[in-house]
C-alpha cells in the first residue's frame, strides 16, 4: 500500500503546499509553548520541591512530545491536516466526529488563553479591565490570522526571538535568588500525577501539531525541529511557574514581574506570548472547520474562533482549565494513538469508508481508561500505561482479523 496516497472523499483535501521551512516550524513551535498558560501548570509542581518536580517535567514532557512527534511526522508525511490523517483510521464520519470536538476544544483553549493574557495585562493598566485587554489580545489574534499562512512563519520567527530574549529577563528575575527558596507546598501531588500534568500539555497540542507540520517542506526535519523547540520551551516555562512558586513566593508569574519592577516587560511577554500561541488555537479551528465541510474557509472560520473565545473569555468562567487539560489528553491521546499504530505499524488507510466502527470502538476503550486512570496512582502517570494497553489492543485486533480472513479465503 502506497502511504503517501491521500484517498480523496467528502470535505477532505489533498496535501498542503509546503510553504514552512525547518527552522520557521522551530520557532512556531517555540512561541507556542512561550505561553502563560504553561508557566500557570509549572506552579502545581510546588509540592514536589525543585528536583523532583524538575524531573517530572521532563519525563512528563519526553512522554507528551513523543506522541506529539509522531501524530506531526503523518502529517508532515502526507501533507495533511491532523484531523484529515484522522480520517485514514476512523472513516470520514468518524473524522468529522473528531473534527468537531477539536474545533469545541481550540475555541476553549482560545478563551482560556485570552482571559489569562487579559487578567496578567491588567496589572500595567488596570483602568482598561480584562474586557478590553480581552478585545485588544483578540483583536491582535484576528490580525495575526489574517497575515495568513505563508507571512505568518516570517511574522511568527520574529515574534520567537522577541520572546527568547524577554523569556531570558523573566527567568533571571524568578531564579535571580534561588536561595531563598518558599516552603514547599503542603497540597498532595504525587509524582506519577506531576508526570501526567506535563505530558497533558503537549497532548492538548496535537491536533494542532498537524494542521502545521502538514506544510512542512521538509518533514523529518521539520517535526523534528519543531517537536524540539516545543519540548525546550514548555519546559522552560514550566520551570518558570515552579521557580515562581517556590523562589519567588507567588503562584501568579505576572505579580512576581510586577514586583520585581519588571512590569512593562513582564507584560509584553505576557500580551505577545498570549497572541503568537492562541493564534494557532484559532487558526487551527478553521483549518478543522474546513477539514467537516470544504465550503468553510479555514481563515474565515478561525478569525470566528478567535472571536467567539474573545467573547467567552468576557462572559465565561474559563479560569480553572486543569480538569479541561485532562479531557483533552482523554480524547486525542487514545485518537492518536490509533492514528499512529495505523500509519507505522498497520498500514492501514480507511479513508475511503464512512465510519471504521472497531477504531471507533477502541477509542472508546481509550477514552474510558484514561478517564477511569485518573483515579489511579501511577509511578509513570495515565498516558503511558493507556497509549501501550490502546497500541497493543490495536495490533492484536488486527492479527485476529487477518487469521479469520485467511481461514474464510
Amino acid at each position: 500500500m502506497n502511504l503517501m496516497r491521500v484517498m480523496p472523499s467528502k470535505g477532505v483535501r489533498m496535501s498542503q503546499p509546503r510553504v514552512l521551512s525547518s527552522s520557521k516550524l522551530g520557532w512556531v513551535w517555540f512561541g507556542a509553548a512561550v505561553s502563560l498558560a504553561e508557566i500557570l501548570t509549572g506552579t502545581f509542581f510546588a509540592p514536589l520541591g525543585f528536583e523532583m518536580g524538575i524531573a517530572a517535567i521532563l519525563v512528563g514532557h519526553v512522554i507528551g512530545c513523543a506522541l506529539f512527534y509522531l501524530v506531526g511526522f503523518v502529517s508532515a508525511k502526507t501533507g495533511e491536516s491532523a484531523m484529515e490523517v484522522a480520517n485514514r483510521s476512523f472513516g470520514r464520519f468518524g473524522a468529522d466526529a473528531f473534527s468537531i470536538a477539536n474545533v469545541i476544544q481550540l475555541i476553549g483553549w482560545t478563551a482560556i488563553m485570552i482571559m489569562s493574557g487579559a487578567t496578567a495585562a491588567t496589572l500595567l493598566m488596570p483602568q482598561l479591565g480584562v474586557a478590553g485587554w480581552s478585545v485588544i489580545i483578540g483583536a491582535l489574534i484576528v490580525l495575526w490570522i489574517a497575515i495568513g499562512m505563508k507571512k505568518m512563519g516570517t511574522v511568527q520567527s520574529i515574534a520567537a526571538i522577541v520572546l527568547v530574549a524577554l523569556t531570558f529577563a523573566v527567568s533571571f528575575v524568578v531564579f535571580g535568588d534561588s536561595t531563598k527558596a518558599s516552603a514547599v507546598s503542603a497540597e498532595n501531588l504525587s509524582f506519577g500525577a506531576a508526570i501526567e500534568l506535563a505530558a497533558a500539555m503537549p497532548l492538548s497540542w496535537l491536533p494542532v501539531a498537524g494542521d502545521y507540520l502538514c506544510t512542512a517542506k521538509r518533514p523529518a526535519a521539520g517535526t523534528t525541529l519543531a517537536t524540539g523547540a516545543y519540548f525546550i520551551g514548555s519546559c522552560w516555562m514550566f520551570a518558570i511557574g515552579l521557580g515562581c512558586a517556590l523562589f519567588a513566593g507567588s503562584d501568579d508569574v505576572a505579580t512576581v514581574l510586577a514586583q520585581s519592577g519588571m512590569g512593562a516587560v513582564g507584560i509584553l511577554v505576557v500580551v505577545i506570548s498570549t497572541v503568537t500561541t492562541t493564534f494557532l488555537d484559532a487558526q487551527s479551528a478553521g483549518v478543522s472547520a474546513e477539514s467537516i465541510h470544504p465550503r468553510l474557509h479555514a481563515r474565515v472560520c478561525g478569525i470566528a474562533a478567535a472571536v467567539i473565545g474573545c467573547v467567552l473569555a468576557i462572559v465565561a468562567p474559563v479560569g480553572d482549565f486543569e480538569g479541561f487539560l485532562y479531557l483533552i489528553g482523554s480524547v486525542f491521546a487514545p485518537m492518536a494513538t490509533i492514528v499512529c499504530v495505523n500509519y507505522f505499524v498497520l498500514h492501514r488507510n480507511r479513508a475511503g469508508v464512512r465510519i471504521d466502527w472497531h477504531n471507533v470502538v477502541l477509542w472508546l476503550l481509550g477514552f474510558g481508561l484514561y478517564r477511569l486512570s485518573l483515579d489511579w496512582v501511577l509511578p509513570c502517570g495515565n498516558t503511558l500505561p493507556v497509549m501501550a494497553i490502546i497500541a497493543i489492543t490495536a495490533v492484536v485486533i488486527d492479527v485476529i482479523e487477518r487469521k479469520m480472513r485467511r481461514q474464510c479465503a
